[in-house]
């Protein structure tokens, strides 16, 4: 396991909210080798008692009683060097004196992972070093191929960890269980016996606090490009031969390249954006996306995004997949909806007209639940619906500590590969292009509502 993590960023929101969480759960586990070291890197003028009272209280701001005994003894391990991440002279400096492989975390907004990398490049990093990025990995396939060229000129792929907090998720890992450690499913999973498929990420909150940055992304990039796309792949890839990184990504490599790019008309028919205006949720009043500091409404940024994808293979030739996502809306829901087809020939009358089975994975929180009709109770000749449903087991590792744990062990498979990158690119970029020029209108949505309106607009 490497003992040495270097965290460029180390000021910002993503290490205190996530990262260093994430590091005290594995030190609290034990997973942490004794002579574990966290450098933090950034341009603000601290030393390392300055960054260890920062981290100390952010950290308390969010840990239990519990967990907030253990901070003493992680602080120990940390040290802070200032310096500007695009300086040779600066990050040679920083390295002059390790000679471990290192983790590399780049805690940093997405226009410096460039230049940052270029400056590693010239820097002679001990080998075996690891790098982590984070998405949005490029903001579209021109921009996402550049750094791959450029990724594959300082590190080999193997050491590249570009990461999906998603992936982290155990809710999401179990649809490697679902679909391939039960004989159940597996032969009902094709468009034989499914008519459609929902992959939703609904959200109450707004954009604040994010807003800087949302407006620079819009929910097609934030979502739909990434985390939707990899839950896509989960779902519809081909059996694994076995359980390694190579034929993971494989598999969801070969679903990827099979989504249909779609083209202007079918963009026009099948893709919905939509913009929250003032409203209220759960009873508190919020106001709309255009006035939250730091949005320019002349960009037309979305906050709803939903498209409906068709992938060009036998196993899911007809079968449309759905994805959604929006911010502000009244109801969280995060779920992957598997609805099957109906049964060919009814025997309970011609009135009786019986709900598909609906298979449900819910993300938040962790729960599986299937839907099924039964015989009416006293009546032989009527049904109803029932839903059996299983919460899960509360996670062993939160997903960032999960993921962090696999870079430090040098473990990719939870990993996204340079073209799986490039091909969700491929995937959006038309539907990103056609909305730039308002070829698909905006439609605003109250706050606190179920979103934007279209007959296929339900998942």
């Amino acid at each position: 396991m490497i003992k040495t993590i270097i965290i460029f960023g180390a000021s910002g929101d993503l290490t205190s909210r996530f990262l260093l969480p994430a590091i005290v759960r594995l030190h609290q586990d034990g997973r942490l080798p004794k002579d574990f070291r966290i450098v933090g890197v950034a341009r603000d003028k601290w030393d390392t008692a300055t960054f260890r009272r920062h981290l100390e209280e952010k950290l308390t701001a969010v840990a239990s009683g519990d967990a907030s005994s253990s901070h003493g003894s992680l602080l120990g391990k940390v040290e802070y060097l200032p310096a500007d991440v695009t300086d040779r002279d600066s990050m040679a400096g920083i390295f002059r004196t390790m000679t471990t492989p290192l983790v590399i975390y780049l805690a940093l907004p997405p226009s410096l992972f460039h230049p940052t990398v270029e400056t590693l490049k010239a820097v002679n990093l001990p080998h075996g070093s690891k790098l982590v990025l984070e998405k949005p990995f490029g903001t579209s396939l021109a921009s996402a191929q550049a750094l791959n060229r450029l990724l594959h000129g300082s590190f080999p792929e193997q050491d590249v960890f570009r990461l999906d907090h998603f992936l982290g998720k155990q809710t999401v890992q179990n649809i490697l269980g679902l679909r391939f450690g039960n004989r159940i499913f597996e032969p009902l999973w094709s468009a034989q016996h499914i008519e459609r498929v929902a992959i939703v990420w609904d959200e109450d909150l707004t954009v604040t606090g994010r807003a800087r940055f949302y407006d620079e992304t819009g929910a097609l990039r934030d979502m739909i490009q990434n985390h939707l796309l990899q839950l896509l792949a989960l779902i519809a890839m081909e059996p694994l031969q076995s359980l390694d990184e190579r034929t993971l990504r494989d598999r969801k490599l070969d679903v990827l390249r099979a989504v249909r790019r779609l083209a202007a008309d079918e963009i026009l028919r099948h893709t919905i954006r939509g913009r929250y205006g003032a409203g209220t949720i759960g009873g508190r009043a919020v106001p709309g996306y255009v006035d939250e500091e730091g949005v320019n409404p002349q960009r037309h940024t979305e906050t709803f995004a939903q498209v409906r994808l068709a992938i060009d293979n036998w196993r899911w030739a007809g079968v449309p997949f759905l994805l959604r996502t929006g911010k502000a809306l009244g109801q969280e829901r995060r779920e992957i909806a598997i609805h099957f087809k109906s049964v060919p020939h009814m025997v309970f009358g011609r009135h009786i007209q019986p709900e598909s089975n609906v298979l449900k994975i819910e993300l938040k929180p962790d729960r599986i639940m299937l839907s099924v009709n039964l015989n009416a109770s006293g009546d032989l000749c009527d049904l109803q619906r029932i839903e059996l449903d299983r919460t899960l087991a509360a996670e062993t590792l939160p997903p960032y500590a999960r993921l962090l744990l696999d870079v430090l062990e040098g473990d990719s498979i939870l990993s996204i590969r340079d073209d799986e990158t490039e091909e969700s690119w491929r995937i959006v970029e038309p539907i990103l292009s056609l909305w730039r020029e308002d070829r698909v209108p905006l439609a605003e949505y109250p706050a606190g509502s179920d979103g934007p309106t279209s007959e296929s607009s339900a998942p």
